[in-house]
């Protein structure tokens, strides 16, 4: 059965995001890059495209240039067991020149978006309780990083 692999556009910056997602994610694998040769597009001896592995998830990138750019309408979601692992993915993935957007979205220094999501928002903005769904749905949309427990004492009326 075929897979997909989604295929990420770097502008000159691949072999630093390959390091820098090992760096932040547990069980990362680089599982390889080719190198510009003489007489290709870009400079002999950078790198051309790189397959790596994230938590599991398969990646083949390309450092095509400053062509094509990332955006929001692609994200990569990261459901974290508890508030630790938000905190943990928040702060590393906004390290440098990353940068925080809304209801736990944020975009590392290289322009990828991630959305940073513990399991208990879904328990939360989808509960059985239509009215503490929306309490807090209402108290998602005012957070940059989502907080476990706010979204619970929500969920409650508190």
């Amino acid at each position: 059965m075929p897979r997909i692999i989604p295929s990420l556009w770097f502008d000159d910056n691949l072999e630093q995001a390959m390091d820098f997602y090992a760096s932040v994610f547990p069980d990362t694998r680089i599982h390889g890059t080719t190198r510009y040769t003489e007489g290709g597009m870009g400079e002999p001896g950078k790198v051309m495209t790189g397959d790596f592995e994230i938590l599991g998830q398969r990646f083949n990138a390309i450092n095509g240039g400053p062509h094509f750019k990332f955006s929001e309408a692609t994200s990569f979601i990261i459901e974290c067991a508890d508030q630790a692992e938000v905190d943990y993915y928040w702060d590393e993935l906004t390290e440098g020149e990353g940068a925080e957007s809304q209801c736990g979205w944020v975009k590392d220094r290289f322009g990828v978006s991630w959305q940073i999501v513990p399991k208990a928002l879904y328990s939360t903005v989808t509960g059985k309780d239509p009215e503490g769904a929306k309490r807090a749905t209402q108290a998602m949309l005012k957070m940059k990083k989502l907080i476990v427990a706010d979204l619970e004492a929500a969920y409650r009326g508190q």
